[in-house]
């Protein structure tokens, strides 16, 4: 690569470092495996950079990559991690019923930064499929389309938006508990106890 290339190479790839990062560590679970993972998938990033199509998004080209890496280099040593995961997940989800949106909705930074949030929102994320964990992340995380996504997880675009529906369905299950007691939801109302038709004669012969 001469030096022109590797400069572009730089301005262009290199910004989306954090992102990658953030989208390693999801699918290791993993400070150091996150780390050489991004490490390897920049070294083939940059081998590749050749094949990079100009006006296209370079954030999912590189996700791309990164996505290809983890199952060349990585997918076998978690796969039974993951499996265990998603198993316990399955267990242990239950359904929270049918909640309403609350009316009196924090604002979206108190949300976000309120303790405990971010922690619950990725402890959440690790329990889901390693498929719906990255569609999720791909669509509502990095916003990306399904278009991009589909390149991405080399897969239809139907398939993209199933992966999503159903990440995000079992995310609400999961979130269901911390997002009541933040105040987006509110707690199912519990039903009327059935009226006492005896209550009823005396209170009409009162």
């Amino acid at each position: 690569m001469d030096a022109s290339a590797r400069r572009r190479f730089e301005q262009t790839a290199l910004p989306h470092l954090d992102r990658l990062y953030g989208m390693a560590l999801k699918l290791t679970r993993n400070q150091a495996e996150a780390e050489d993972l991004v490490q390897d998938a920049l070294v083939r990033a940059y081998r590749f950079w050749h094949t990079f199509k100009p006006g296209t998004s370079v954030r999912a080209w590189l996700f791309t990559i990164l996505r290809n890496t983890f199952i060349t280099k990585y997918h076998r040593k978690n796969r039974r991690r993951a499996m265990a995961n998603d198993l316990s997940q399955e267990v242990a989800a239950r359904d929270p019923g049918v909640a309403t949106v609350s009316a009196v909705v924090p604002p979206p930074d108190a949300v976000v930064d309120h303790r405990g949030t971010r922690a619950k929102i990725d402890e959440a994320l690790a329990k889901l499929p390693e498929d719906y964990r990255m569609a999720v992340t791909l669509a509502d995380i990095e916003g990306l389309t399904y278009k991009e996504i589909a390149a991405v997880m080399e897969c239809p675009i139907g398939t993209v938006m199933s992966r999503i529906y159903r990440g995000r369905k079992q995310l609400h299950k999961l979130l269901h508990a911390h997002a009541t007691e933040m105040g987006l939801v509110e707690a199912p109302k519990r039903p009327a106890p059935p009226v006492s038709l005896n209550a009823y004669r005396k209170r009409g012969r009162a």
